[in-house]
């Protein structure tokens, strides 16, 4: 038997499509607050993205080519 996971927006409650997921996730400087994490659609991430700012990507740096 086949089992078919479905997501669903935790915003609007719509199924979210294959590809078009987001996870968006809230910390507080207070730990003792915890943190949250919400799925949305991709369009709803964005429309949130816009009332903040972006961030860089953290990681190594590319290496430079001689």
């Amino acid at each position: 038997m086949a089992k078919k996971s479905v997501f669903v927006s935790d915003l609007s409650g719509k199924e979210i499509e294959d590809g078009k997921a987001a996870k968006i996730r809230i910390s507080f400087d207070d730990a003792r607050r915890g943190s949250y994490e919400i799925d949305a659609t991709a369009e709803e991430a964005m429309e949130l993205g816009r009332k903040g700012r972006a961030t860089v990507r953290r990681g190594r740096k590319p290496k430079a080519q001689s």
